[in-house]
């Protein structure tokens, strides 16, 4: 289970560490796309195929399902982790992300989020003054 929130900076060269924790559970090579919220979401690749063939199976019929099948499946990029942890971040993900140096991995059960600094912290407090009616909310479908 991916969990816990770690801070890196990109490189000169655009390259980002992987925290030390995720590594072992995300494997050499990882798949990141196009996340919610504008943050980007990382796989490893065998979760990333069950995620892929749940969207792929929505169809085609209905545009809202076209096009998150093209926003979630053609913003995906394969990446290697090189051998000191690092991978690249491709220019459109960043950009997506507004990613410029700071950024943040979030452990999100089985994906890692990642998000610029800034909009993370941003988005946190957000959550965090609304988590007692998001609580309630869930506690009366019976969810929590």
């Amino acid at each position: 289970m991916l969990i816990g929130e770690y801070k890196h900076t990109l490189d000169d060269k655009k390259r980002i560490s992987l925290p030390m924790r995720f590594r072992k559970e995300i494997g050499r090579k990882v798949v990141v796309t196009h996340g919610l919220d504008q943050c980007l979401f990382m796989y490893s690749v065998g979760e990333w195929e069950k995620i892929s063939q749940k969207i792929g199976e929505l169809g085609m019929g209905q545009a809202d399902r076209r096009g998150f099948n093209r926003f979630m499946l053609a913003g995906a990029s394969e990446l290697s982790v090189d051998s000191v942890g690092r991978i690249l971040l491709p220019e459109h993900l960043r950009k997506f992300a507004r990613i410029s140096s700071k950024v943040v991995f979030a452990g999100v059960y089985n994906r890692i989020e990642v998000w610029d600094e800034t909009a993370w912290e941003q988005y946190k407090a957000k959550v965090v003054r609304g988590a007692d009616d998001i609580a309630q909310k869930l506690g009366d479908i019976g969810a929590l």
